[in-house]
């Protein structure tokens, strides 16, 4: 009986099956698309986007259910674990949004839903998913709600990945920018407490109320940055002796500065949940708001303080015990005020 003759190819066979099968053990995203992009050069527009992106309007978030397992399972990607959020957890974050396009269009998300370049929709590595979140850019003031449906990203310190028509009307197409995000918490969906005060027209800040009806400073920043206007903050920044300002009386109703600076630090100190009525680049013009917003509902006057936060000056009004209670103050200012402020939990 003849032996076979040794052969190569049969060696190699089942140690290439070998390898398939180890591969495929290997841990990853829960997502159709292995990782957010790595470089941006590599990803882009389409050819041929739709008109009037600008137009497009925000996701409109509704509870939709979590299920345990599928994209909301532990997953490892780039040596990294990542363990998604359980349950309905408040997330506020401040850091680096990208955006991915064309690149991935077409192809599933961590959902299982397919991909679409131009919808309002963002990938977070840890929210659950499906959410909706509010995305903010503090250089613009222009903010968006969007549904997050997918993984991503995982490039250096980047929190959020945005979809190409997202990333158009928060003004972060030309690459990455710093961007705030809050999820909607299915409290804040069931009440209504998510939704900008309406017909406001304008773009606010991330749980600001819209001032222009009262006569208000306008809060934080411009809708626009205007190049003239750039140019000359950047004078006034320029040291300058000022000369003594002549004394002015204080208005009848105004709020006396000792109160403000006791409010302020008796407030730094208390732990609870608040109600954030307003943010601005001037403290002066938090002053202001807090001064007419006292004279609207005299109730809240005792309770608020004014927070130096990341450049911003902060108005909220609180500690209220448990988060029903501050609902229930914030269901009486969108009564009195037409204000929709948000709820902030101190720790």
């Amino acid at each position: 009986m003849r032996s076979r003759p040794f052969s190569l190819f049969s060696l190699l066979l089942p140690l290439t099956a070998l390898m398939v099968l180890l591969g495929g053990c290997a841990s990853g995203p829960p997502a159709g698309r292995a990782a957010a992009p790595v470089d941006s050069g590599r990803d882009g527009p389409g050819a041929d986007p739709p008109v009037n992106l600008l137009d497009l309007p925000d996701a409109v978030p509704r509870v939709e259910p979590v299920r345990p397992g599928g994209p909301n399972k532990p997953y490892e990607v780039l040596g990294r674990s990542y363990t998604p959020l359980a349950g309905d957890p408040p997330l506020v974050e401040r850091g680096l949004a990208s955006w991915y396009g064309r690149k991935f269009h077409g192809r599933s998300t961590a959902t299982g839903e397919t991909y679409n370049m131009y919808a309002m929709s963002a990938a977070h590595r840890t929210m659950p998913l499906p959410s909706y979140a509010r995305v903010r850019n503090p250089a613009n003031g222009r903010e968006v709600v969007l549904r997050v449906n997918d993984r991503g990203p995982f490039h250096g310190d980047r929190i959020i990945d945005l979809s190409y028509t997202a990333a158009l009307k928060l003004g972060l197409l030309a690459g990455v920018g710093t961007v705030e995000v809050e999820r909607i918490t299915y409290e804040a969906i069931r009440t209504g407490a998510w939704r900008a005060p309406a017909g406001s027209g304008a773009v606010m800040a991330q749980g600001l109320p819209q001032t222009g009806g009262l006569g208000l400073p306008d809060p934080a920043v411009a809708p626009e940055i205007d190049p003239i206007a750039e140019i000359a903050r950047r004078a006034e920044a320029v040291p300058v002796r000022p000369a003594p300002p002549a004394p002015v009386a204080a208005p009848a109703d105004a709020i006396p500065l000792a109160a403000v600076v006791a409010a302020r630090a008796a407030a730094k100190s208390a732990p609870g949940f608040w109600l954030q009525l307003g943010a601005f680049a001037r403290h002066d013009g938090a002053v202001a708001y807090q001064q007419r917003v006292a004279r609207e509902a005299d109730w809240l006057a005792p309770l608020m303080a004014i927070f130096d936060e990341r450049n911003l000056h902060r108005l909220q009004a609180g500690p209220y015990a448990s988060r029903a209670d501050a609902l229930g103050a914030a269901g009486r200012l969108r009564g009195t005020l037409q204000l929709v402020p948000t709820i902030v939990e101190r720790k």
